[in-house]
């Protein structure tokens, strides 16, 4: 009896605390929310009327495309939205520059060659370009890159200059697996297609070691050769500079690739006296939110963006984070509503994705060729990534353009799974298997083999895949088929080799595909355009009511699940799950960004 009444009275204890947790998330939620009000509504005028020098910090992690989230209006401004702020500011005689704080270890190359080509066409228009770095300390140059068009690179004096040029790591599982019985059992299509070799080999292959060995060599040249430019050098002294890295900030500007020594706030003074001294600093986001546009009744160019893996139905995106996805219902129904918009004249598609579902991906490429149907031009613009199912859905568009360090084509198919028996009778587990039906209903188990004849359908069906794909591509890209299939075998390819064989049209960012669709439905040169996001992004206020549309409780276990699922282990168990659960045919690669 005394222990029910202790678990009776610890029950009721335990809901009026977490009642009293609950009631103080949402107080802070909602004050949070109508402090971002407030001081939005106190600031809304507050950009100065004197010169302004706009800031933008690149050492923060950003997305490509603004997160969907209901809190991503918290997260730095994407990349597409840093470009179109800078094109915005070009003409706004009230900004005189820009500052930024240079990334010390590397991003994206994809990331670095886009923010290099908004800082080219920020100085064109007459505005000039600061950039202050705690150092270079990684290996890439990308960090570099993405930053040697300014007019002035300041270096920490006690700082290093240490970029040396690039690299990729590969994990293999295949010795892991064997280590503790589990079989992987996997089908490519073909050679290059390397998603499969993390869990069936311990080393590179010979495909994957000359395709990785390529693919890394083509940006290192890119990177090279834009410096060189930049900076007014010879390639081969840049390369020498690399290549006996690393350098003393001393050494670093007697080579010619940085400017000045100093710290951040000598950077900062030097900046406003270009300005004579009475210029303020204002960050890019601010200036974002606060700079109104031209108004504009122009002709509409939709402006469709996806990132992350590709996946059926909706991206499912969790109100407080996680990672983004493609969801193949929400991405073809943008494209259709965009295409039936009698406002729209073109469709410019934005793509940051490594593939994934190969039915989610056809799903996509039957809405673009609707929408091309409907007399919309189609533009595809390439990020970072657009490899397997990211180049499925930009086959059939009317003009394809990447960055010519952008990872794209590895047109191949993949799939598989893990046998885990092996495994479970290490630690004495079984699991036993009953189906009814025909045998391929086991053909995804975990605890058992393929039979022969499970494996030949399943190569059959990814067979068939893999014909519909590069039948995609030939049709899309006005290719032979013979020529695709030669390019094709799952291999990765950067944007620069893509151009060579065909696979885009052009080497180009963000703006270079906004000019191509502009082009393409036939805008005069001169008019004014309006660049609009299908579906149109929420409001922080909208996100808000959305996300409370559900129980406090609901709420407050999201934010628990949330700090638990941001755990490293727990991420990549996950991860490895996710991957080894996909049991339909895949259009993916694992190839990792180099950075």
């Amino acid at each position: 009896m005394k222990q029910f009444w202790i678990t009776f009275f610890g029950s009721i204890v335990g809901v009026v605390v977490g009642s009293v947790v609950t009631v103080l998330l949402g107080v802070f939620l909602i004050g949070a929310l109508i402090g971002s009000v407030v001081e939005g509504a106190r600031t809304e005028n507050a950009l100065p009327q004197t010169a302004m020098v706009l800031e933008l910090d690149l050492r923060e992690a950003r997305l490509d495309s603004p997160a969907r989230s209901p809190f991503g209006f918290a997260s730095p401004l994407s990349v597409v939205d840093v470009v179109r702020t800078l094109e915005r500011a070009e003409t706004d005689s009230r900004v005189a520059g820009l500052f930024i704080r240079a990334n010390e270890f590397g991003m994206s190359p994809g990331v670095a060659e886009e923010l290099r080509g908004a800082i080219e066409d920020f100085r064109a228009a007459g505005k000039f370009v600061v950039t202050h770095a705690q150092g270079f300390e990684g290996t890439s140059v990308t960090g570099y890159f993405a930053v040697s068009g300014s007019d002035q690179i300041w270096l920490q004096d006690t700082a290093n200059f240490t970029p040396a040029g690039m690299a990729s790591e590969t994990t293999f599982l295949g010795g892991l697996f064997e280590h503790f019985g589990a079989v992987p059992q996997f089908e490519q299509f073909h050679e290059y297609k390397n998603a499969a070799n993390t869990y069936t080999q311990t080393d590179f292959t010979d495909a994957h070691r000359e395709a990785t060995e390529s693919y890394l060599g083509s940006i290192y040249d890119t990177a090279v050769r834009h410096i060189a430019t930049d900076r007014g050098l010879e390639e081969s002294a840049v390369r020498a500079v690399f290549e006996s890295a690393p350098h003393t900030a001393e050494s670093a500007t007697e080579l010619g690739l940085i400017d000045n020594l100093g710290h951040v706030i000598e950077a900062r003074e030097a900046t406003l006296a270009r300005v004579g001294g009475s210029g303020s600093f204002v960050d890019i986001a601010q200036y974002n939110q606060q700079a109104t546009p031209a108004w504009s009744n122009g002709p509409i160019i939709a402006l469709i963006e996806g990132q992350g893996a590709i996946v059926t139905g909706n991206p499912g995106v969790s109100p407080f984070g996680g990672e983004e996805t493609i969801g193949g219902d929400f991405m073809s129904e943008a494209i259709l509503d965009a295409a039936n918009n009698d406002s729209v004249r073109a469709i410019v598609i934005r793509v940051d994705s490594p593939g994934g579902s190969a039915i989610a991906s056809d799903q996509v490429w039957h809405a673009i060729t609707r929408a091309r149907e409907a007399g919309k031009p189609v533009i595809v613009s390439m990020a970072s990534l657009a490899a397997s199912g990211g180049y499925y859905i930009a086959a059939p568009a009317d003009y394809v353009l990447a960055h010519e360090t952008t990872l794209t084509g590895s047109i191949g198919v993949l799939g598989g799974k893990v046998v885990l028996e092996g495994t479970f009778d290490m630690v004495g587990l079984n699991a036993e298997t009953i189906s009814v039906g025909g045998e391929y209903a086991t053909a995804f188990s975990a605890q058992q083999e393929w039979t022969d004849s499970q494996r030949a359908a399943y190569r059959a069906q990814m067979a068939d895949t893999y014909a519909d794909f590069t039948q995609r591509v030939a049709d899309g890209r006005g290719l032979p088929l013979e020529r695709v299939l030669e390019i094709a075998r799952g291999r990765v390819w950067t944007g620069a080799q893509a151009l060579d064989l065909g696979l885009v049209d052009e080497i180009g960012g963000f703006r270079d595909a906004v000019e191509a669709a502009r082009q393409l439905a036939g805008i005069d040169p001169d008019q004014a355009i309006r660049l609009r996001r299908f579906p149109a992004e929420s409001t922080p206020l909208e996100a808000f009511q959305r996300m409370f549309g559900v129980s406090a409780d609901t709420a407050e276990t999201a934010a628990r699940l949330n700090a638990l699922m941001e755990l490293p282990e727990v991420r990549a168990a996950l991860e490895a799950r996710q991957e080894m659960g996909q049991t339909g045919v895949q259009l993916r690669t694992r190839t990792a960004v180099p950075n």
